[in-house]
């Protein structure tokens, strides 16, 4: 799996987890320091091209 974070423009700001994972619930800590508030997407895509994305909002 692949879940990756992006700026409103669309750039790859973070990739918080990479890797294969086995089947079940994960949790997965985000450091967002480096970012600035504001709106991003996040999206998790697995090996088979299943892809999920959501918008979230930080604040800081």
């Amino acid at each position: 799996i692949e879940l990756a974070i992006f700026d409103i423009a669309g750039r790859k700001v973070a990739t918080v987890a990479a890797g294969k994972y086995a089947a079940g619930s994960h949790t997965v800590t985000f450091n967002a320091e480096n970012l600035s508030t504001g709106v991003y997407f996040y999206r998790l895509q697995t090996k088979s091209s299943t892809q999920i994305a959501r918008k979230m909002l930080l604040l800081k």
